[in-house]
C-alpha cells in the first residue's frame, strides 16, 4: 500500500488469466504495487509483456506466458512453469474470456454478440464460448488447486458477468458460460474451505475495456468521439451514471486476494455502479 504501510499481497504469487489488457492488466498492476509477483496467462503476447514489464516497473518478479485457456494442456504447461520460477501458486485470478461476435462478410456484424437468436448461433460458437470463459476457469483451477491444497492458503477469484443474471443482448454462449463460473465458484467453496482455500466470483457491470472493441466498431464509425457516446450511452443506464473502469474492477478482485476478505468465501459480487436494479430497464449495450 501507498504511504510507507505494509502491502496487501508481500510474497504472494499470483497467476492472472487475460492479463494482457484490460481488467487482467490493470489487477496484474495493482497485485505488483501490494507486492506480488505476477504470472500473465494469455495468447496477445505483445500486450502480456507490456503487462509485464509494468509489473517489473512496480519491482516484482514475473512472467508472461502463452496460453490458450481452454487448452487443457496449455493450462497445464502454464501452471508448471510458474511453480518452476516461483514454487508456489497462492492467487489464481481467471480474468481470460470474451465473446464470440458472428462476422457478416468478413466484418462485425451490428446486430452480433454473437447472435440476435439462438438459432443462428453454431457449434463453434458455442463451443468457443464454454471453452473461453467456463472451461478455462476449470482447467486452471484443476491445475492449481493441488499446489494450494499442499500450502493450505489459496484465493481464487474467478470473473463471471453480470450479464449471467440480467443478459443487456442475446448471447447464449457468453452468460450460460458465465453463469457457469458462478456454479463452478460455489462448488469450489464446498471442497476447498477446509484447505483455506478461498473462492470468490466477481460480476462485472458496464466496464469501459477492449472487451467492447468489436462492438463499439460495429455500431460506430470507431472514432473516439464515437467510442465516448457508446459509453456515455452505456453508463445512463447505470445508478451511479457511468461505466466503470478496469482498475475499480482490479480493486475489487485485490480485496477478495488479499487477508481483508479473511472470512469471505463463496461471495457472487456486483462491481456495476449500482446495478442490477429489479424491474423493466432499458439496457441495449
Amino acid at each position: 500500500m501507498k504511504g510507507g504501510g505494509k502491502m496487501l499481497l508481500s510474497n504472494r504469487v499470483a497467476i492472472i488469466t487475460g492479463g494482457a489488457t484490460g481488467m487482467g492488466r490493470a489487477t496484474s498492476v495493482l497485485f505488483a504495487e501490494e507486492g506480488c509477483d505476477v504470472a500473465i496467462a494469455d495468447i496477445k503476447m505483445k500486450e502480456a509483456n507490456e503487462t509485464l514489464d509494468q509489473v517489473k516497473d512496480k519491482g516484482r518478479e514475473g512472467l508472461a506466458i502463452k496460453c490458450d485457456v481452454s487448452d487443457s494442456s496449455q493450462v497445464k504447461d502454464t501452471v508448471k512453469k510458474v511453480i518452476s520460477k516461483f514454487g508456489k501458486v497462492d492467487i489464481l485470478v481467471n480474468s481470460a474470456g470474451g465473446g464470440s461476435p458472428r462476422k457478416a462478410g468478413g466484418k462485425p456484424s451490428k446486430t452480433a454478440f454473437p447472435a440476435p437468436s439462438i438459432t443462428n448461433i453454431s457449434d463453434e460458437d458455442w463451443n468457443r464460448g464454454l471453452g473461453l470463459n467456463l472451461s478455462g476457469t476449470f482447467f486452471f483451477c484443476r491445475e492449481v488447486v493441488p499446489y494450494m491444497k499442499e500450502k493450505r492458503y489459496g484465493k481464487i477469484v474467478n470473473i463471471s458477468s453480470l450479464g449471467w443474471i440480467t443478459p443487456p443482448m442475446p448471447s447464449p454462449p457468453y452468460h450460460a458460460s458465465k453463469a457457469g463460473v458462478v456454479g463452478l465458484t460455489n462448488d469450489l467453496v464446498r471442497e476447498l474451505s477446509p484447505y483455506n482455500i478461498y473462492a470468490n466470483a466477481i460480476l462485472p457491470g458496464p466496464i469501459a475495456t477492449p472487451f467492447w472493441d468489436m462492438i463499439v466498431s460495429a455500431r460506430t464509425d470507431g472514432t473516439q468521439e464515437a467510442k465516448d457516446t457508446f459509453f456515455k450511452e452505456m453508463g445512463k443506464t447505470v445508478p451511479l451514471g457511468r461505466v466503470g473502469t478496469a482498475e475499480e474492477i482490479a480493486k475489487a478482485v485485490l480485496f477478495l486476494a488479499s487477508d481483508l476478505s479473511s472470512y469471505v468465501t463463496g461471495a457472487i459480487i456486483p462491481v456495476a455502479g449500482g446495478l442490477p436494479i429489479m424491474g423493466d430497464r432499458k439496457q441495449d449495450w
